[in-house]
């Protein structure tokens, strides 16, 4: 009895053992396959409908950090207020305060260092849809003393929809360009072997330093209703690269 079982126990692992060398294999002969790799793209170009400002209020004072500290709250506090008075909550737009920083500032004769002031810093992030209003935001900010428009910029809001339409375009015709090739080759596409696929957007950004000055000559020009704001387009890149099998 114990010579059957044995003989039975070694022809089992000789049985597992047959059945994943096969499926070691297939699996390698299917990479020995011919294939055929295409790399194939989409894009597109769209008006913005989402705009994201960051304002900065900067404030100082040389003998106190509480005043500077309340300095900073008081115009804050007008910036936030006006700008959410200026937004349209129910289309999703929202204000918000973020990166406040308060400290010291030194200098230093040699080896001695000085205080020269206390410096505080605030930050008001304004997310709209409401672009043609994105001027008038700018310049009722720095009339309340804001001091820096840190960065401006736009995107699109149905940015994942935009990408699946375009990434589908893309695997069409990484898919014709396949079945054309494995056509002139004499052969046909059997399936797919690898697919990567990404996609992404150009999104247009206002410069710090322009946004600054664009800000300082609408304040010079009190005339001019408005600091003008070309948001120009987003651009969305779709991308396939893929190979396919061929018989």
């Amino acid at each position: 009895m114990k010579k059957v079982l044995l003989t039975v126990t070694v022809l089992s692992l000789l049985a597992g053992t047959a059945s994943l060398s096969t499926q070691a294999m297939s699996a390698s002969s299917d990479f020995q396959k011919g294939y055929i790799s295409v790399n194939a793209s989409a894009n597109t170009e769209l008006a913005p409908d989402v705009a994201e400002i960051s304002i900065a209020v900067q404030t100082f004072d040389s003998k106190s950090m509480q005043k500077a500290t309340q300095q900073n709250k008081e115009i804050s506090d007008k910036v936030y207020t006006a700008l959410k008075n200026m937004i349209k909550v129910q289309d999703g737009d929202y204000v918000k305060t973020s990166d406040f920083n308060a400290s010291p500032v030194y200098s230093y004769s040699g080896s001695k260092r000085n205080l020269e002031k206390y410096q505080v810093s605030n930050r008001v992030i304004v997310h709209t849809k409401s672009i043609d209003k994105i001027g008038a935001m700018i310049d009722k900010a720095i009339s309340l003393g804001a001091t820096n428009i840190d960065n401006l910029s736009f995107s699109v809001s149905k940015y994942d929809d935009q990408c699946n339409e375009l990434l589908g375009i893309a695997v069409k015709k990484a898919q014709s360009q396949a079945n054309s090739i494995a056509k002139y080759a004499g052969t046909s596409v059997s399936g797919i072997r690898t697919l990567d696929v990404s996609c992404n957007a150009n999104n247009p950004s206002v410069p710090r330093l322009m946004m600054f000055k664009a800000a300082n000559v609408a304040g010079d020009m009190a005339e001019s209703s408005s600091t003008v704001i070309e948001q120009g387009v987003v651009k969305i890149y779709a991308n396939v690269n893929a190979s396919f099998f061929v018989k």
